[in-house]
């Protein structure tokens, strides 16, 4: 192998809205990258999908533009990682490759009915959404893969008869992309990892592997279902088709869990908040997974190789960046997102609105499915500035309802919050998102850490990085705000907070 200072590691950060290559040195600095959209498909209210043909196809195209950008060879990369958007579903024909339905996106809400069927389904005489959380850490939700599958078999033709023969596979999008970049019909390797596997409803988070219990009373054929392995290994090496022909597909970690490698998260109780579509909180729990009670989930961060598993909790918020683009792009306040700060600094404060884009229903702490967005608190004073404003500001006091829900499950009160992710770039949010929680908020330089994640754990598996220690030495501190609100002030805006997001529940009868 050549030197570290002339070799590089590739990912490719799959994401709601874009798909991106980045290439990374040593040092975790990024030399090149390229980025295309996708489209988004909203068949009906509440239904979210993608045309995975498009994603693979923007795959292919910004790998070769990111090496393009950097005057580099496919020779000079010496391993691909990957991180996807999670819970995202596609199921395809593995003669043909060719998907049976568009992919059934995280944020997608039409496996509602489902998920309550299946609540009363063990015989309780009361509807139990947690089933099935002690063996998998999730409590039932629209939010995971499980009933995603259900419901595309239910609904094509002839699939729940073609998955059990075989015929049909399926995957979260690092699986769907691994399939393609290995050949696909030619031999397409079908395998996720741990943590990808751990967002479907289907793993045992203990033994990590396919619950069959459990994918019977989903309804899910385990003959549909990939290889679980851990999330750095060498799975295979990349067609010649691919763009990387040979190069070793040696990482995948979804995108959440990409980000807490990224921002070397290796020690229990260090965590992360990743502001994008949607904002995500891990803290790392050690070796055994952590039951909880408040809202959160137990997930897997990482598993190197074969090292013992690293767990986590989670706090997913459903709605967040992309309120700032549905201001954008359904109310046209603002005709980008970097206008929301502008617009929101405008303003001394919110005006007295909040704003609750419980437009999915209401993820952690909540997990309240039949909640509805809502505007409260307005006034003929409040303009859209304030609007934008309030915007902003909800997505610090949802992070902050999280970040109390994980003082209450983890042995000590957080005292810093490492973040990362698109919005992290606008100063006025990361001002208040440290004075709604009181502690410090700390940006690293390199905010690409979901894509560096990716990196790393391809470059463990392959020996471009000897260590983790090698990573924590590569991380270094951006800015960092701290809090300037007293006491008094943030205790009346948290508890308006939650009074504003009682009036979002039981919207949906």
């Amino acid at each position: 192998m050549s030197s570290p200072a002339q070799t590089y590691v590739l990912s490719i950060d799959q994401g709601t809205t874009s798909t991106r290559a980045v290439v990374f040195d040593h040092a975790g600095q990024t030399v090149a990258s390229a980025q295309k959209e996708h489209t988004q498909h909203f068949p009906r209210a509440g239904w979210v999908e993608h045309d995975v043909v498009e994603i693979w196809a923007n795959t292919r195209e910004v790998i070769t533009e990111a090496l393009c950008r950097g005057e580099l060879n496919s020779s000079q990369i010496t391993s691909l990682g990957i991180t996807n958007q999670r819970e995202t579903t596609v199921i395809w024909d593995g003669a043909t490759g060719e998907p049976i339905h568009r992919a059934i996106v995280w944020q997608d809400t039409r496996t509602q009915s489902l998920c309550d069927e299946l609540a009363t389904g063990n015989g309780a005489d009361e509807p139990d959404t947690e089933r099935f959380k002690e063996r998998t850490g999730l409590p039932l939700a629209t939010y995971f893969s499980g009933p995603k599958i259900r419901w595309i078999l239910d609904h094509v033709d002839g699939a729940h008869q073609r998955a059990a023969a075989g015929e049909l596979l399926f995957g979260t999008i690092d699986t769907w992309l691994v399939w393609n970049l290995t050949g696909g019909v030619s031999g397409g390797v079908h395998v996720t990892d741990v943590t990808n596997a751990s967002r479907t409803l289907l793993m045992n988070i203990d033994t990590l592997d396919w619950n069959k219990d459990v994918c019977d009373a989903m309804g899910v054929p385990v003959e549909v279902l990939p290889r679980i392995a851990s999330s750095s290994e060498v799975y295979a090496e990349c067609s010649q088709e691919s763009g990387l022909p040979g190069v070793p597909i040696a990482g995948i970690l979804g995108d959440q869990h990409a980000a807490t490698v990224g921002q070397a998260c290796f020690g229990p109780g260090q965590g992360k908040n990743t502001y994008g579509t949607g904002n995500f909180m891990l803290i790392n729990t050690g070796h055994e997974p952590v039951r909880n009670d408040k809202g959160l989930l137990t997930t897997l961060a990482y598993q190197f190789g074969d090292q013992k598993p690293v767990y986590a909790l989670e706090g997913s918020i459903a709605v967040t960046g992309s309120l700032i683009q549905w201001l954008r792009d359904n109310l046209g306040i603002i005709s980008e997102a970097a206008e929301s700060e502008t617009r929101a600094a405008r303003v001394q404060d919110h005006g007295g609105a909040y704003v609750v884009p419980a437009f999915s229903g209401l993820f952690a702490p909540h997990w309240r499915s039949e909640a509805r967005g809502v505007f409260v608190g307005l006034t003929s004073f409040v303009n859209a500035d304030h609007i934008c404003r309030a915007s902003l500001e909800s997505v610090a006091f949802q992070s902050a309802e999280v970040v109390e829900a994980m003082n209450a499950s983890a042995p000590e009160d957080l005292t810093e919050l490492k973040v990362d992710g698109g919005m992290v770039v606008n100063d006025l949010l990361m001002q208040f998102q440290a004075d709604i929680l009181g502690v410090d908020v700390v940006r690293p330089e390199v905010i690409e850490t979901t894509a560096l994640g990716a990196a790393y754990a391809a470059g463990l598996a392959t020996g471009y990085w000897k260590s983790t220690a090698e990573l924590v030495e590569n991380w270094t501190e951006g800015q960092r705000w701290s809090p300037r609100m007293d006491k008094s002030e943030r205790a009346q805006r948290l508890s308006e907070w939650k009074k504003a997001v009682t009036r979002a529940f039981d919207w949906v009868e």
